[in-house]
């Protein structure tokens, strides 16, 4: 019963780490897209791009935590 709990709360980290990923990229794109239009200078461009970068870092290491959490359960 408690085995049930660990993975649910992986499942949910999952989850979670696929959103922010994809969110993280369709954000990108968005201001890849809109930015010039608007007349947007390169430095706000740069803070997007460090902005998604650590999103994009973030969700590697909660990746690895999964994965390392999985790891424990199987023994």
């Amino acid at each position: 019963m408690g085995q049930d709990n660990s993975e649910d709360a992986l499942a949910k980290k999952g989850r979670m780490v696929a959103l922010v990923i994809a969110g993280a990229m369709v954000f990108w794109i968005l201001a890849q897209w809109i930015g010039p239009q608007l007349g947007m200078p390169g430095r706000f461009a740069l803070l997007i791009d460090f902005a998604v970068l650590a999103a994009l870092v973030w969700s590697m290491i909660v990746t690895y935590q999964i994965w390392r959490a999985r790891q424990d359960t199987k023994g």
